[in-house]
């Protein structure tokens, strides 16, 4: 084809292609690959069709839409959703602080419902064979809703304070590749030194006002989607000058202004009619917080309150068909829960508890009893049958009899007692526990359940020796490894350390070819499975209720909102 002859195609993309073309890699995998790599998605939607034949229709996301009913610009949505408080973007830890500043703060990338990911504020990008460098082009001309125009200084400035440790931001677990680690001369609790991580020397470089050059240490392929990762919001450079709390001063290059925010209570956007990226279709949008408790976020749908629900509990399905005025969005994903123990509390420290535990669990009727069997069962190593990086292992089988041997061998013949924290709502995280519970009782694990008030699990979710912790959706395998159970990682809940993993975690992370990065990836899984740092049940699908008469919304995996191309019929 004429286009392998750019000179500016990644030179694996042709590669891909042909692995496509002879059935070595679905369509899926070269769509992701192709556009992480600099293609631009139409393009890539285009080269899939032709090489395997019949056409390949782009998911219709909203932000991608480009067509509504004429007579339909305008009106207000509103939308139940927790209004939680909102600083500091770069330190969000839950998507619905995310999903108000989403409104008016944008994202280098972003990555559609269809998980494929396209530029954004960067309008092009290219990378290196080796993936270590990449080249950011940035829009020109485009406004931050207070006149001044974004540039290069504004990324720059983003990342610096990303990889700053004073900062506090997961996305230092997530740009590893953009750091280094140096003794702080103090020692943790294990005796071990305290390291400081910073941005590495170089690791940003400004070729001009538009254009930002990143240089990695190693080789990273999923850059483009990390920059999606709610923490990565593009603030003004000014940020941390005026302030350095976004619901107070929030200024923003997105579609909307912040026009009212109160905690608990509600988040007013109102639209700009000077939006680089096109008039918004909608002339306001209210978050209003209903509480914790997903009933009454339905009735105010039912009773025309609200127009959209942020996510419905699985239990909550048949009752949403009973509204006349209601139906439901769906979408399968790599989210989940996981019962994780901290390795280096007691009784946790001896791998054999941990696996006592994890071997009690029977997946898929957990599956059944807390989530109606909508899912998938997990295999306690945190990568999904979605991602394409999955490598499919054996399924962890439910074994009393070695469960009840190794308590024995840890010195718990007689049996062990446990506590479990848990947030109250959604329902179907207590009934999780509840089954669990249940299934650890035949070997002598007696486990407390304690259900906490979410705001106050919120508080201690990483802190808790024993904890049910959600997870929400990442594109890749290795993405949520590299938060959730990296060495050091700012979200490393389970306090797990192995040099190993976190070697073959860089190795996954900076490998192109498919069937590579799989061998990887199942090595990956089976040290986190074999060290049964977490019990997880399964990968369930998600739900959100809505009025029949918002057009243009579809659900994201990881229930990002991005409404501007969202309309009311």
């Amino acid at each position: 084809m004429s286009f392998w002859r750019d000179k500016t195609l990644h030179p694996y993309i042709p590669e891909i292609a042909d692995e496509m073309l002879r059935g070595r890699v679905d369509r899926r995998e070269f769509l992701r690959t192709a556009t992480l790599l600099g293609m631009s998605a139409t393009a890539a939607y285009g080269v899939a069709g032709k090489l395997t034949g019949g056409e390949i229709i782009p998911s219709a996301n909203a932000q991608f839409l480009t067509g509504v009913p004429k007579g339909n610009f305008g009106g207000t949505l509103r939308v139940s959703m927790r209004v939680q408080p909102m600083t500091d973007p770069a330190t969000f830890d839950w998507t619905e602080m995310s999903n108000v500043a989403r409104q008016f703060l944008e994202y280098l990338f972003i990555t559609g419902a269809d998980n494929i990911t396209r530029p954004f504020l960067c309008r092009r990008w290219a990378v290196s064979r080796d993936l270590k460098t990449w080249t950011l082009f940035l829009h020109q001309g485009l406004k931050w809703s207070n006149g001044d125009e974004f540039n290069a200084d504004d990324v720059i400035f983003n990342f610096k304070r990303w990889l700053d440790p004073r900062t506090g931001s997961s996305n230092q677990s997530l740009f590893t590749a953009m750091t280094t680690s140096a003794p702080t001369g103090k020692q943790g609790r294990d005796g071990k030194p305290l390291m400081s991580t910073t941005m590495a020397p170089g690791a940003v470089e400004k070729i001009d006002d538009y254009t930002v050059r990143l240089h990695l240490n190693r080789g990273e392929l999923a850059l483009p989607e990390s920059l999606y990762n709610y923490p990565t919001a593009i603030v003004h450079r000014r940020f941390a000058d005026e302030g350095g709390d976004i619901s107070k001063n929030p200024v923003g290059t997105g579609p909307y202004k912040l026009t009212q925010f109160k905690v608990g209570e509600e988040a007013v956007l109102q639209k700009r009619k000077d939006y680089w990226g096109g008039e918004p279709y909608l002339d306001r949008i209210v978050y209003v917080d209903h509480g914790d408790n997903p009933g009454a976020s339905l009735a105010a749908l039912a009773s025309n309150q609200v127009d959209l629900v942020y996510e419905t509990p699985v239990e909550q399905i048949d009752v949403v068909d009973k509204i006349p005025t209601a139906k439901i969005f769906e979408t399968v994903t790599a989210q989940t829960a996981v019962a994780r123990m901290q390795v280096d509390q007691k009784p946790f420290t001896d791998k054999r508890v941990r696996t006592a535990v994890r071997l009690c669990q029977d997946h898929d009727k957990l599956l059944l009893l807390a989530h109606r069997a909508r899912g998938v069962a997990a295999e306690d190593h945190h990568v999904a049958p979605v991602h394409p990086d999955y490598a499919p292992l054996p399924g962890p089988a439910q074994d009393y009899r070695l469960a009840k041997k190794l308590l024995a061998d840890a010195g718990f013949a007689g049996g062990l007692d446990l506590r479990i924290d848990c947030r109250k709502d959604p329902p179907w995280e207590v009934s999780l526990a509840q089954a669990l519970a249940e299934m650890c009782k035949p070997v002598g694990i007696r486990i407390k359940i304690n259900v906490m008030p979410n705001a106050q699990f919120s508080e201690i979710w990483d802190k808790t020796p024993f904890g049910l912790t959600a997870w929400t959706h990442r594109p890749l395998g290795f993405m949520v490894p590299n938060l959730a159970y990296r060495s050091g990682a700012q979200w490393n809940e389970t306090h797990y350390s192995n040099p190993e993993y976190d070697r073959i975690l860089d190795q996954a992370s900076s490998t192109l070819d498919v069937k590579s990065r799989k061998q990887h990836m199942a090595k990956l899984q089976s040290i986190l499975q074999e060290d049964a740092v977490i019990a997880q049940p399964f990968w369930r699908s998600i739900f959100a209720a809505g009025n029949k008469r918002v057009q243009g919304y579809e659900l994201h995996p990881s229930v990002y909102h991005r409404l501007n191309k969202v309309w009311l019929a």
